[in-house]
């Protein structure tokens, strides 16, 4: 490892499994201290610990991503602790692949709130640390499916579009600030996401998915550019898989 990241400070959500767990491993590895929230407190102490046990300093906030106390305490313990915050990974979120006529107000309600209200929260509340550093790189991550959309993920595609909006939005109002905005859309990812929601252990294990670990190495290449780069938008899928 390079150490690029050394004394960086990085916030993660959704950060007990999948995407976020490998994000919090692979900036860990390259120097970042994290602050790291999710609603699973005993997997946020198990990954506490390991990646102390690389040099790593790390705080943790249990809570809903939804919530916007939760956005409140995770970005003040992450103020608390070290002063400042270099990164954000936006990287909460939920799926539930139905037909529009079978999903219902209260699963919208559901998808909407952590795919898109989570990420307003965080983006909120720590746009304004990184305005008075001047500096800063946030990343949504988000999907393929918010760059074409599919059938039987109408809802979902809606959230994931919407995180992309954001962040060509937010890389327009920001950019001159120093701060960088940008999108990393994988294909399907072998983890936990939509278990039991259009997704089961066994298709998940037999598919030929990306591994969150490609993931990780995508949003550590965003967080390690030069000043004068940014990373705008990433696409990714397996060599199996087409565009669409």
């Amino acid at each position: 490892m390079s150490n690029q990241l050394q004394g960086k400070v990085a916030l993660i959500t959704g950060a007990s499994a999948g995407i976020g767990q490998a994000c919090a491993r692979a900036l860990a590895g390259e120097g970042a201290h994290l602050a790291l929230t999710a609603r699973r407190r005993e997997r946020l102490d198990q990954l506490k610990q390991e990646v102390e046990a690389t040099g790593a300093r790390t705080v943790t906030v249990t809570g809903d991503a939804r919530e916007e106390a939760t956005a409140v305490e995770t970005v003040k313990a992450a103020i608390d602790a070290f002063g400042r915050i270099d990164i954000l990974i936006n990287n909460t979120g939920v799926g539930n692949y139905k037909n529009l006529v079978n999903t219902s107000a209260a699963e919208y309600d559901e998808m909407m709130d952590t795919n898109v209200r989570s990420t307003f929260l965080f983006t909120r509340h720590t746009v304004p640390v990184m305005l008075k550093q001047k500096s800063g790189t946030i990343l949504m991550i988000s999907s393929m499916a918010g760059v074409y959309g599919f059938g039987g993920e109408a809802v979902y595609c809606m959230t994931k579009f919407a995180q992309v909006g954001f962040a060509q939005a937010l890389d327009r109002e920001l950019r001159e600030s120093g701060i960088k905005v940008g999108a990393i859309c994988p294909g399907g990812v072998k983890t936990e996401f939509a278990l039991g929601k259009g997704r089961t252990e066994q298709s998940v294990k037999a598919s030929d998915m990306l591994d969150a670990g490609d993931v990780a190495g995508v949003v550590l290449m965003a967080c390690k550019q030069s000043p004068k780069s940014r990373i705008i938008e990433v696409q990714m899928r397996t060599m199996a898989e087409g565009l669409a």
